[in-house]
């Protein structure tokens, strides 16, 4: 995963690339990442709302951290994407 501080990727801090290795999928670990990527985001800059770019399918996965889609789809590499923003906190 990477992140990124408000202004880089969109006004807001952001989080990208998310990735587990595919053996490694459906034992919680993207969960786990995705709890130190706002844990690291918000200690190194404080508390603030995340924006990220979701595969659409993964709406749900990302629902469970806290985010809400904002009505911004769009296709990247052929695959559909929304934006999602988690809020402050």
């Amino acid at each position: 995963m990477r992140c990124f501080p408000a202004g880089v990727t969109f006004d807001e801090a952001s989080i990208g690339r998310v990735v587990t290795r595919q053996s490694a999928r459906g034992g919680g670990l993207g969960h786990v990442l995705m709890a130190e990527a706002i844990r690291a985001l918000q200690q190194q800059w404080g508390p603030q709302a995340i924006r990220i770019g979701a595969q659409a399918h993964l709406k749900s996965f990302y629902e469970r951290h806290g985010f809400a889609d904002v009505g911004k789809p769009y296709v990247e590499d052929g695959i559909a994407h929304i934006e999602m923003v988690r809020q402050r906190g």
